[in-house]
């Protein structure tokens, strides 16, 4: 025939290795798509079971590192923290201001609201009042844990840098929690 042995077995060795580098790039886009469709939310024991149903026989320590290869990641869900508890025994006030949210002049009306920001160092809680009629900030307070006094620092900034007169209602979006201060 005129080939030697040597050329012989290297051919079949290629092609052994051929169509196993083809099937593991067709795994690997299997990994990709599972991962897209799941929206990276599976991990590797699941994109294992994957697998072996699209007929692909692999372990969970396979998947991990065919994940790895294919540069797939789990997104990890954020912990869901309730930071609002309107089952509360404290006085509710009636809704003076009833979305009605444009305001004649300024330090008529201050509107209040908490929200909680990512940083390095962990969770923060910040609290912000805002003069409805500017709709500029007025007063703000931060802290790491969500507790009364941090809404009581933020309106008391508001209070001591515009010295409102009487008759100021503060609004929050609490079970329509509204004050009205004399």
């Amino acid at each position: 025939m005129g080939v030697s042995r040597s050329a012989y077995y290297g051919y079949v060795r290629c092609v052994d290795n051929c169509s196993e580098s083809q099937l593991h790039e067709e795994i690997l886009e299997a990994v990709r798509n599972i991962a897209k469709s799941s929206n990276y939310s599976y991990g590797s024991r699941r994109i294992g079971k994957a697998l072996n149903a699209l007929g692909y026989p692999v372990g969970r320590w396979k998947a991990r590192s065919l994940m790895r290869e294919a540069g797939v990641q789990v997104k990890h869900r954020r912990k869901y923290k309730v930071t609002t508890n309107s089952d509360h025994k404290q006085p509710v006030f009636e809704n003076k201001l009833n979305r009605q949210f444009d305001v004649a002049a300024p330090n008529q009306v201050y509107v209040g609201d908490i929200t909680y920001i990512w940083t390095r160092e962990g969770w923060l809680y910040l609290a912000v009042v805002i003069d409805l009629f500017s709709r500029k900030v007025v007063g703000w307070s931060m802290s790491s844990r969500m507790k009364a006094r941090l809404v009581c620092d933020a309106l008391r900034m508001a209070i001591w840098q515009r010295q409102p007169q009487a008759g100021l209602i503060v609004h929050s979006d609490s079970k329509n929690t509204c004050t009205r201060f004399q």
